[in-house]
C-alpha cells in the first residue's frame, strides 16, 4: 500500500480568479523546474511535495509529509467537478472555492457550494483579490502579520468585506473563519485571504490543503499497485494517434498493453492501451509536435493521455478500469454509469454531456421543486422532442441541455421549448425566465376559457354614445373585464354585452383593476339600463362560479365573486 496525492478541484464564479490561481501555481512549479510539474495539456497539474515545500517555504519548515504532493484538476469550475466522478461520488478529494472578497458569494459560487454539499467534499475558501482593497500593500509573513502592517483604511475595508463573506457563508450553512484562527477544522470552514495575481497568501492556501489532506484524508488516499481505476477527462483527436482520451487515474496502476474497459455512449468499450503519454514539464515544451513523453506505466493519482483503438464512443466523465475480469468489470462500469435521478411520468427532459453534470443539474432542479421525466447523457434528438410533447402540463414541455448539441433532424416544434447553455447557472436562469413567462401564458389562456369576476364604475360625464352600441367611460374597481362578457346591475338586471374595450384609441383584449377605459355595450341605452355613477358587474354562469370557487383568486376577485353570488341568489 502507498499514499497517493490528493486530487484538488478549483470551483467558483466566473472571473473570480480560478484560472489565475492555477496559472500562479503552475508558474511556481515551472520556476522551480520540478519534473513533476505538468502542463494543462492533460487537464491536471501535479505539484510534488518538494515543490509544495519550496512554495510554502518557512510555513512547512521541518514538517514531514506522507502525501507525495497535490494533483490539481486544471479544467476549472464545476464543469470538471460535476463531470468527473469516481465510483459514483466526486472525483476530487478536496476543493478550493475561490471567491472575490470584493464581490462575495455570486450565483455560480452558491451553485458550487450546493455541488460541494451534494458530494460531501471537504473544501477551503480562497478569498481572492485582496490586492484590490483600497490602500492594500503587499507585505511578507502570514495573514495576521500582513494585516498588522496595512494602513488603517485597508484594514477597515478588509475587515468589512471579510465579515460580509463570513456572514454569507453562515447563511449558506457553514461556520467559517480565517484559517489561522481555527482550532477544529472538522467544525469550521477555513478562509485563506489571497491574491492569485501577486501570489500573496497562496503558500498559506497550499499549506492548509496539504495539512487537511495529511490529517483527515490519509485513509481515503491509501492505494495499492492494483489494476487502475480512473475517469475520462476529455476525448481528443491527436495527429498520428487518432482518438485519444485524457484521463485522471485515481487508484492503482495502468500499463502499456493493458486491456481496459471504458464507459461508452451506448455500452461499455473494451480496448487495449497502445500508448501512455505524459506531457513534458512546462519548461521543456518547445516543439508542439513533441509535447508528450511515452511512459510504460502511470501510477495514481495522475493525469495521463491514453491512445487505444475504438475510443470514439466514450465521453467526458465516463469511468475507466484496467480489466481484471472482463464480465465483472463491464458490469461494474454499467453500474457506475447508472444515473441516480428520480424520474416521473410528468416532468421536464434533461440532457447533459456527462453523468455528473446531469446529476448536479437534477439536484438543483429538485431544490426548485421541478419534476424530471427523463435524464440522459447525449445530444438533443427528435425522440426527446416527441417525448416532451406528451407532457400534459405546458410548463413541462421543455428540454434543458447542458453542454450538448441540438441534432439537425429535430425539425420545427412550436410546442416544445429547447434551452441550452454551457454554464449551469445561466441555463437555470434561462429556464426560470421561460417558466415564469409560460406560467403567465397558461394563466392567461385559462382566463380566456372561464369568465373571471369583474366590477366597474360608470364614470360621470363619460357618455360618448347613448346606444347602438352605448359607449361609456368606466373604471375597473376590481378583477377584470373582457370583450363578449355580459354585464349586470346590482339589482341583477341584465345590461348588455361588452362589444369592445378601448384606451387612448387602442383596442384592448382586457382591462384590469385600476384601469380607466371606454367600453362599447351592445343592447344597452344610457338613461334606461345604465346610468352614470352606477356600479356594474360581470355576469358569471353557474358553471363558471363553481370552477372559480375552487380556484386561486386574489382577495379582490374573491370579494367580487361573493357579491355576484349574492346578487344572483337574491334576484333569481
Amino acid at each position: 500500500m502507498y499514499i497517493r496525492q490528493p486530487i484538488v478541484a478549483v470551483l467558483g464564479h466566473v472571473d473570480h480568479g480560478k484560472t489565475t490561481l492555477l496559472d500562479y501555481i503552475r508558474g511556481s512549479c515551472v520556476a522551480m523546474r520540478e519534473a513533476g510539474a505538468i502542463t494543462q495539456h492533460i487537464g491536471a497539474t501535479e505539484v510534488p511535495i518538494e515543490t509544495v515545500k519550496k512554495i510554502c517555504g518557512k510555513l512547512l519548515k521541518g514538517k514531514e509529509f506522507k502525501i507525495p504532493g497535490l494533483l490539481f484538476i486544471d479544467t476549472p469550475g464545476h464543469f470538471a467537478f460535476t463531470t468527473l466522478r469516481a465510483r459514483g461520488g466526486a472525483l476530487a478529494d478536496l476543493a478550493i472555492l475561490i471567491v472575490d472578497i470584493n464581490e462575495g458569494l455570486m450565483e455560480q459560487t452558491k451553485e458550487s457550494i450546493s455541488i460541494l454539499k451534494k458530494y460531501k467534499t471537504p473544501f477551503v475558501v480562497a478569498a481572492n483579490k485582496i490586492d484590490a482593497i483600497t490602500g492594500w500593500r503587499r507585505e511578507d509573513g502570514v495573514i495576521g502579520q500582513r494585516l498588522e502592517k496595512q494602513i488603517e483604511i485597508a484594514k477597515k475595508e478588509f475587515d468589512e468585506k471579510f465579515y460580509e463573506l463570513v456572514e454569507a457563508l453562515y447563511n449558506a450553512g457553514f461556520s467559517a473563519d480565517r484559517y489561522d484562527r481555527i482550532r477544529d477544522f472538522t467544525r469550521n470552514l477555513a478562509i485563506v485571504p489571497i491574491s492569485a495575481k501577486t501570489g500573496e497568501g497562496v503558500p498559506e492556501l497550499i499549506m492548509v490543503l496539504v495539512g487537511l489532506a495529511q490529517k483527515f484524508l490519509e485513509k481515503n488516499l491509501k492505494t495499492a499497485k492494483r489494476e487502475a481505476e480512473g475517469t475520462v477527462l476529455e476525448v481528443k483527436e491527436e495527429r498520428g494517434l487518432g482518438t485519444t482520451i485524457d484521463a485522471i487515474i485515481y487508484d492503482g496502476v495502468i500499463k502499456e498493453g493493458d486491456k481496459i474497459v471504458v464507459g461508452g455512449k451506448t455500452s461499455p468499450i473494451i480496448t487495449t492501451v497502445r500508448a501512455l503519454l505524459k506531457p513534458k514539464p512546462l519548461d521543456e515544451i518547445r516543439d508542439p509536435s513533441d509535447k508528450f513523453e511515452r511512459v510504460k506505466e502511470a501510477v495514481a493519482a495522475c493525469g495521463i493521455k491514453i491512445a487505444a483503438p475504438e475510443l470514439e464512443g466514450t465521453f467526458a466523465g465516463a469511468p475507466l478500469r484496467v480489466v481484471k475480469n472482463i464480465e465483472k468489470d463491464v458490469e461494474k462500469i454499467k453500474q457506475e454509469m447508472k444515473i441516480d435521478i428520480e424520474t416521473i411520468e410528468e416532468g421536464i427532459i434533461l440532457k447533459a454531456d456527462a453523468i455528473g453534470s446531469l446529476e448536479a443539474l437534477a439536484f438543483m432542479l429538485k431544490d426548485k421543486g421541478i419534476a424530471i421525466r427523463k435524464a440522459e447523457v447525449g445530444d438533443i434528438s427528435k425522440r426527446d422532442i416527441v417525448e416532451a410533447q406528451t407532457n400534459a402540463q405546458p410548463t413541462n414541455r421543455v428540454i434543458l441541455g447542458f453542454n450538448v448539441k441540438i441534432l439537425p433532424d429535430i425539425g420545427e416544434s412550436n410546442e416544445v421549448e429547447i434551452i441550452t447553455d454551457k454554464v449551469i447557472y445561466k441555463l437555470l436562469e434561462k429556464f426560470d425566465e421561460w417558466r415564469e413567462k409560460k406560467i403567465k401564458e397558461v394563466e392567461e389562456e385559462k382566463r380566456k376559457e372561464i369568465t373571471y369576476p369583474g366590477m366597474l364604475l360608470f364614470l360621470p360625464n363619460c357618455t360618448f354614445r347613448v346606444s347602438k352600441p352605448a359607449i361609456i367611460g368606466v373604471r375597473v374597481l376590481a378583477g377584470e373585464i373582457r370583450p363578449n362578457q355580459k354585464l349586470i346591475r346590482e339589482d341583477g338586471k341584465a345590461v348588455g354585452k361588452i362589444k369592445s374595450i378601448q384606451q387612448e384609441k387602442r383596442t384592448l383584449s382586457k382591462a384590469i383593476q385600476g384601469m380607466e377605459v371606454a367600453i362599447a355595450i351592445d343592447g344597452a341605452t344610457v338613461g334606461r339600463q345604465i346610468k352614470p355613477e352606477q356600479i356594474l358587474y360581470v355576469d358569471i354562469s353557474q358553471k363558471d362560479i363553481q370552477k372559480l370557487i375552487e380556484m386561486d383568486l386574489t382577495p379582490d376577485e374573491r370579494d367580487v365573486l361573493e357579491k355576484i353570488i349574492k346578487i344572483k341568489r337574491k334576484h333569481e
